[in-house]
């Protein structure tokens, strides 16, 4: 699976768990990390884990099985490696702190096609941040 895919993906199954703010950052020739991470959040530890179980099971239909999950039994930070693509499915609190986005602020934003980005045709590449 391509990780534009993994990306629409993870992204529709997060918006189907009701996830806030579900972001895409392109992060191409400024990490050696990852290609992309996908970064969204929960209100509560129970909807982080649901989240966070709705897009590895999404992927899994997919033939994409995680290389490595951490943080799911608490659930306020959980981190899904999919190779090119970490997936971050974040507390609200914990997504404050951290302030991925913020981090990464040069980082390219990709349109995830949910309601703070509305849908156009498949997964576009976005204007840098």
């Amino acid at each position: 699976m391509e990780n534009l895919e993994i990306i629409e993906t993870a992204a529709e199954a997060a918006r189907e768990k009701k996830a806030e703010e579900v972001v895409a950052l392109d992060l191409r020739g400024l990490s050696s990390i990852a290609d992309y991470f996908l970064i969204c959040g929960g209100s509560n530890p129970r909807q982080v884990a649901a989240i966070a179980e709705g897009i590895e099971a999404a992927l899994r239909r997919s033939g994409c099985r995680p290389l490595r999950t951490e943080g799911l039994s608490e659930a306020r930070w959980v981190v899904m490696d999919f190779g090119g693509v970490l997936v971050h499915v974040f507390l609200r609190e914990s997504r404050e702190y951290y302030s991925l986005e913020s981090l990464w602020g040069d980082a390219g934003r990709l349109d995830c096609g949910g309601p703070e980005d509305p849908p156009r045709a498949g997964l576009q590449e976005g204007e840098g941040g």
